[in-house]
């Protein structure tokens, strides 16, 4: 099963980065494949959402329960999605937004792990899941500074560099 852990610090609010990843409905706007998103329902901090991904021939649907919770306190906010139906045996996705003692920079905590149920799609997806996950990552902090700022910018008012910390893989 291919998993990808990564912790980044970027110059942008815990708030602001939790806000962009939880706008699930907008994420055919930025995010590389993802060709239709509806929220099919909303309940407090739950969202029931569809994605409609679509790689070279393939195109699939996938529905997941999302759970926001936003900062509380002391208490980073988390997005946790669980995997309801679609062509994937699994998929765990955890976000968490730790915002940086003074507030203006936060770190992320993201981690993803699938399984297709079918082998052929599983070591397709083996081949290019790299490839996949940093063009993702890559979209969201490209999305941060078309909502936040332009990092160069984003970094001098915070005085914090974007910096990836750890990235572990396996495929």
């Amino acid at each position: 099963m291919p998993t990808h852990t990564e912790k980044k610090i970027v110059p942008y609010r815990a708030d602001q980065m939790f806000d962009l990843v939880a706008d699930i409905a907008s994420y055919p706007e930025f995010l590389p494949w993802c060709s239709a998103a509806r929220i099919r329902s909303r309940e407090s901090n739950m969202v029931l959402a569809d994605l409609i991904i679509g790689f070279k021939m393939i195109r699939e649907r996938f529905t997941s329960r999302v759970e926001l919770l936003p900062p509380d306190g002391d208490k980073p906010a988390a997005i946790n999605v669980e995997y309801l139906d679609g062509p994937l045996k699994s998929l765990r996705n955890k976000w968490q937004f730790t915002p940086t003692p003074d507030g203006q920079a936060c770190e992320i905590d993201f981690f993803v792990d699938f399984e297709f149920r079918s082998k052929m799609l599983q070591k397709l997806a083996s081949l290019f899941f790299s490839e996949v996950i940093s063009r993702m990552v890559v979209a969201f902090e490209d999305r941060a500074q078309t909502l936040y700022g332009d990092l160069a910018e984003a970094e001098k008012r915070t005085g914090q560099k974007a910096q990836t910390i750890v990235i572990e893989k396996t495929a």
